[in-house]
Formats: structure tokens, sequence, C-alpha cells
């Protein structure tokens, strides 16, 4: 019998069976695998002498340079008047203004705090005011009205400091929040850009703690009536009061002096139309907000 032959190097004869199996696996693979599409070809270059032209950047969205104001309708739970937010809106659009309207439950404490963050260069409260009394009924302040229910837990810190108070029309009415000039001055957030104030609502300039708190706070004029107001006499007035500051143009002094001619005194309560500090009387719309 023939004897087999012996195999004195069998490290390298596992090395080798290894190896087969390797290439054996990847063969299998390489023609298992799909096959990949065909590569682009290269883009041309450009002639000797030229740049390659550069891909042209997407244009940027233009940017929002319209100046807004806002109409704070308070008032609308009461006695809503969608011909004069139409008649102030279609005025102000016309300028150049941009508008947003806020009305019934948007009237909150908060939302006073908020306002100077808004930037508005121009706001119109149709909002009622009122004046508070000491106990030997001597004026004390000026109080603007929200539409927010007074509960002695909401607002703590205002009530404690004497920011804000307790509020109402007459005894048909509930009792809301109401912010006094203190709130103005250290309660609002941020600070007015040479807002223009124009209030609607009674008293608010029989003196003068709301205007100089508005003015400390950033605006540069502030309208109002010294006394109480009837609401149709005032949804009256203050239309041919931004004409006379829109359309015409005319300084502050001239716009209340006109309002004034033409319309005249409220029928009812004498209140007249005046505005603060004085040295705003000489400028215009333009001139007081920068356009």
């Amino acid at each position: 019998m023939t004897a087999l032959p012996k195999f004195n190097n069998l490290p390298s004869l596992r090395l080798l069976s290894f190896t087969l199996v390797i290439i054996v696996i990847l063969s299998i693979s390489s023609c298992c695998a799909p096959s990949n599409p065909p590569s682009p070809p290269p883009m041309p270059f450009p002639p000797s002498g030229q740049e390659i032209p550069a891909t042209p950047e997407p244009p940027l969205p233009p940017e929002n340079n319209i100046p807004m104001a806002a109409i704070i309708d308070q008032l609308s739970v009461l006695n809503s008047n969608h011909t004069f937010l139409d008649q102030i809106t279609q005025q102000l659009e016309d300028y150049g203004f941009g508008v947003d309207i806020y009305q019934g439950n948007d009237i909150t404490v908060d939302f006073y705090r908020e306002l100077p963050e808004k930037n508005y260069r121009l706001i119109i409260f149709r909002a009622h005011s009122g004046l508070l009394s000491g106990e030997e009924g001597v004026v004390r302040m000026t109080t603007l009205f929200t539409n927010e229910a007074y509960r002695e837990t909401t607002h703590i810190t205002e009530q404690l400091a004497n920011r804000v108070a307790k509020a109402r029309i007459d005894t048909k009415h509930p009792m809301v929040f109401s912010i006094k000039d203190s709130f103005i001055t250290k309660s609002m957030k941020g600070n007015f850009d040479d807002t223009v104030i124009i209030m609607m609502g009674c008293s608010c300039i029989a003196i003068d703690d709301l205007a100089q708190a508005f003015i400390e706070k950033g605006a540069s004029t502030y309208l109002a009536w010294h006394a109480t107001v009837g609401l149709g006499y005032v949804d009256q007035a203050t239309p041919y009061l931004i004409q006379q500051l829109c359309s015409e143009q005319l300084t502050i002094a001239e716009a209340v002096g006109n309002t004034m001619d033409t319309i005249g005194a409220d029928p009812m309560f004498g209140a007249k139309l005046r505005f603060f500090p004085a040295h705003s009387g000489d400028k215009t719309l333009e001139q007081l907000l920068g356009f």
C-alpha cells in the first residue's frame, strides 16, 4: 500500500484555505450586488481665461418696514362701532400704516403690560377711563380700564404696589381691573418708540398723570379730552382728528384746533381735546415719527 504524503506545513495550508474562502465570498458579493448607475459626465470647463459662473443666490425677502398702528377697542363689549373702525383703519392705511385691532377679552392687564414691546407707532385707545378721588373728593389719579374681571388674588404685586385698581362704569356693570400711571412707568415692559397716543376715554387729560407717564415711557405726544365725553360724540370727533393728522398732514396743534373749530366740544359734557406736552404741538406726524 502506498503511504500518504505527510504535510509538515499545516499552518500554510490553513492560510491558503482561508484566503480561498475570502476570494469566493467576495466574488459572490460582487455578483449579487446591484449595479451602480453610470457616473454623470464631468462638467465641461470654460475656455481658458474665463471664470466658472457662480450659482446665483436666492433673493432675500423684502424687509417689512411698514409702520404699525393699533386700535384698542375696549369699549366694543359695551358698544361696538364697525363703521368707526372701518373709517379709522382706512385713514391710517392710506397714510401708510398697517393696522391691528384689539377688542373684548384681548384687553387685559397683561396686554397693557406688553404693549410697548409690540412696537406700535400710533395707538388709539377707544377705552373707558375714569378719575379716582380720595375720601375728601379730591381727584388723585386717572385710570384706564381693561376688560379683565377684578379678583383679589390676581396681579397681587401690582395691587400691593398700587399700580392697578378695581373699577366699573356703574353699578350695573361688574368690577374690572384698571391701570394707573405708575403701572405705565414701572410695570409695562420695554419703551414706546416716539409713539403717538390718542385717548378717546373720559377725562384722560383732566390731570396730566397718564399723559406724563406715557411720555416718560417713550411716547412723543398724547392727545385726549379733558372731561367726560359721550361715545357718539368721540366716535365722530376722532376720525376728523385723524383726517387732520394723516390726510391734511397738519401739526398736532393745528389738527386739535381744527377739530375743536369744526366738531366742537362735547355738546353734553363740554369736553375739549388737548395735547401734551406743549412742545409737541408744532410737529406733524411725519416729524414725530421720523418718516
